[in-house]
């Protein structure tokens, strides 16, 4: 097994982007990113691809559904048309359904503005999922996942690692406590590395690719430290892997894209 830290610093490099991030959004404690991350969260936790979530996201925000006023006063079809532009055909009618109606109850409950929530809930998690989770479409999954993408502007909520993200953890061989994660992602904001191994969790090529690699650091510095005359990592006869991968392989890993991911997998799997 590779060491845990260079398997967390893979990772990190191959998928250390928040999913709102990844959506366009700059989150930030103001009342428009905290609702585009709210629908986000929902379109998220439906059985469909994360790509599909937020290139949707993006798609409602293009056609100017951009905070809960501007949702509520679109017509459904108009909601519809933008869910379909974004890929999200499978539930899009009743998700536009949806969308109008929670816009309705954050006008309504909270004058549009989430920070209202936030201090209802006076730093109690469990309270303000339970808030959230009068939203049409946002279940126990949604609430997770909008306080995994908020905790950074919201940190009473730090570090929030649910289920889902322990799951990446396990897969990559990581602890399975918050301390222990933190610790080895070191300054890492606490919603990329959730995030992180949300993706690791959704994707199993993607933690095998960064285990692979972690171990192949970790083999070409034992060769380097090993005695005279050791072979060189990558030259014919040497059984340790080179840090960059054997020749043909793919190099190093571009930013992460969610929609290059998640083929083949099952739809109940692939959720955040």
């Amino acid at each position: 097994m590779a060491g845990r830290k260079a398997v967390m610093r893979e990772l990190l490099k191959a998928a250390g982007q928040t999913y709102a991030a990844e959506a366009g959004i700059k989150l930030a404690d103001t009342p428009q990113p905290l609702y585009r991350t709210l629908v986000l969260s929902c379109l998220l936790s439906a059985r469909i691809r994360a790509s599909v979530a937020v290139a949707s996201t993006r798609a409602l925000y293009e056609a100017g559904m951009r905070g809960p006023r501007d949702m509520a006063d679109a017509t459904w079809q108009q909601r519809v048309d933008a869910l379909g532009r974004g890929g999200y055909r499978r539930y899009d009618e009743r998700t536009a359904t949806q969308l109008g109606d929670g816009a309705r109850i954050v006008l309504e409950e909270w004058r549009g503005d989430l920070r209202r929530a936030r201090e209802e809930a006076d730093g109690d998690a469990a309270v303000l999922k339970r808030l959230l989770r009068r939203v049409p479409g946002l279940g126990p999954t949604g609430a997770d996942i909008f306080l995994r993408e908020v905790q950074d502007v919201w940190p009473e909520y730090r570090p929030h690692l649910d289920a889902k993200v322990l799951q990446g953890a396990e897969r990559l061989g990581l602890p399975r406590t918050a301390s222990g994660l933190t610790r080895l992602a070191a300054d890492e904001r606490p919603a990329v590395l959730a995030a992180a191994l949300v993706r690791a969790a959704l994707d199993r090529k993607l933690a095998q690719d960064c285990l692979d690699r972690a171990a192949g650091q970790s083999g070409a510095a034992t060769a380097s430290r090993g005695a005279p005359g050791a072979r060189t990592p990558g030259t014919p006869g040497s059984h340790v892997v080179p840090a960059g991968g054997w020749p043909g392989r793919a190099g190093p890993r571009r930013p992460w894209r969610s929609g290059s991911r998640g083929r083949g997998i099952p739809r109940s799997v692939r959720r955040c």
